[in-house]
């Protein structure tokens, strides 16, 4: 994703663009070229994208980056009030409590649906503790409001004996 400061240059060259485009569109109303009117679409089409691009350029999207945290998977999400994210088997307690921190900023959207107030965000991952078998373990669970963007009250919880069969895990066969 591009950030607002590039989008901020990518507006000024469009912009200039722009006004150079308008300036050969002038010149050729005065000159009277047979493609003038073509430039009059182009000129309003560079305008259209100016315009946006200082829209964007704006800072709509604005991220909370929790330090710690580590890259997580969506993997299901009903659009409503669930979801489920997928994190990596070496994953550490604190990286855990990190992670489900920015997953609850990253996941809110005022356009979710749903009759609970509650966003409901589980954290899962994935063991292998012998050949040929996998095993979903859910390390803990997020509940944060589906109305307010700055939620004070976030409620993290984590399963402490599913982070210890991850860590189990982790010891016996993540170190060999």
């Amino acid at each position: 994703m591009l950030l607002t400061t590039e989008l901020f240059i990518a507006f000024k060259w469009f912009g200039i663009a722009t006004i150079g485009f308008f300036l050969l569109t002038t010149l050729g109303f005065i000159l009277n070229w047979e493609f003038r009117f073509r430039l009059v679409g182009i000129t309003g089409f560079m305008g259209v994208l100016t315009v946006g691009l200082f829209g964007l350029s704006l800072g709509l999207f604005n991220r909370v980056e929790i330090p710690g945290a580590v890259p997580y998977t969506l993997v299901y999400d009903n659009g409503a009030t669930q979801t489920v994210i997928a994190v990596s088997p070496t994953i550490t307690e604190p990286e855990l409590a990190a992670t489900m921190e920015q997953a609850a900023g990253d996941l809110f959207s005022l356009g979710r649906l749903g009759g609970e107030d509650k966003l409901t965000i589980r954290v899962r991952t994935i063991i292998h503790p012998e050949e040929g078998v996998s095993q979903p373990l859910y390390l803990g669970k997020v509940k944060r409001s589906l109305y307010q963007r700055e939620d004070e009250n976030i409620d993290i919880k984590i399963f402490p004996e599913t982070l210890a069969k991850l860590v189990d895990y982790q010891s016996h066969n993540l170190e060999s």
